[in-house]
């Protein structure tokens, strides 16, 4: 993987007033995100916002429609596509992007912190779902960039296999201050980051504050601690 030598464009939604902003407050609210399947659909709104404001940045070219009256040129995107999200907390967030995007293949990663008894950890990634990656633009989501080390180890583990993109945007909706800095420095060449929101705070275990708590439980229920 080259890593980047030039840092990888930023792109914070929340920096400009939109209904974007509404949908994440109601996903911080401890009240509202009892509602899981509002949760769920929060995350899925706030995934086509952000892939409509990624699709800014694609390459288009002109095709000719036939109306009932007459030819128009219209601008399509040219790119192929590739939509990839990290089970199970992205799987919401990943359906608004590929509401969106019509036509994008799909790849799912399987990938989960193990920790140690001295409170540290590391990232195992277990499963991949991937078609090949070779000139196609790699959309890698996940909701919550933490320490930024889940997003590196599973685009790395894509890439083993799966051929180069020709360029990936990674996309997130609350990151923390530290893992924007670790994924910017890790972070391959033609790249760029999409965040909703960036929090000051992390946490000894790796949680942001005041983030929003445990996405994955609050989409689709607590898991078992085993």
């Amino acid at each position: 993987m080259p890593i980047g030598n030039t840092q990888p464009m930023l792109h914070i939604i929340n920096k400009q007033n939109s209904v974007f902003n509404t949908f994440l407050a109601e996903m911080r609210d401890s009240d509202i995100q009892r509602d899981s399947m509002r949760f769920r659909r929060n995350l899925e709104r706030t995934g086509e916002i952000m892939a409509y404001e990624l699709s800014k940045k694609l390459h288009y070219q002109t095709n000719e429609v036939t109306t009932p009256l007459g030819i128009a040129n219209v601008d399509m995107i040219a790119d192929n596509i590739v939509v990839a999200t990290v089970l199970r907390a992205g799987l919401p967030f990943h359906q608004g992007f590929l509401n969106y995007f019509d036509k994008a293949q799909n790849a799912f990663v399987s990938a989960y912190r193990k920790h140690h008894k001295d409170g540290t950890f590391e990232i195992s990634v277990e499963y991949i779902s991937c078609p090949d990656l070779t000139d196609k633009i790699l959309i890698l989501v996940d909701p919550m960039l933490a320490t930024g080390a889940s997003m590196v180890a599973v685009y790395k583990a894509m890439l083993a296999t799966n051929g180069l993109p020709k360029f990936t945007h990674f996309a997130g909706i609350i990151a923390s201050d530290e893992g924007i800095k670790y994924l910017r420095l890790h972070a391959p060449q033609n790249t760029d980051i999409w965040i909703g929101a960036i929090d000051d705070e992390l946490t000894t275990q790796a949680y942001i504050v005041p983030g929003l708590g445990d996405a994955g439980d609050l989409a689709f229920g607590p898991k078992s601690s085993y």
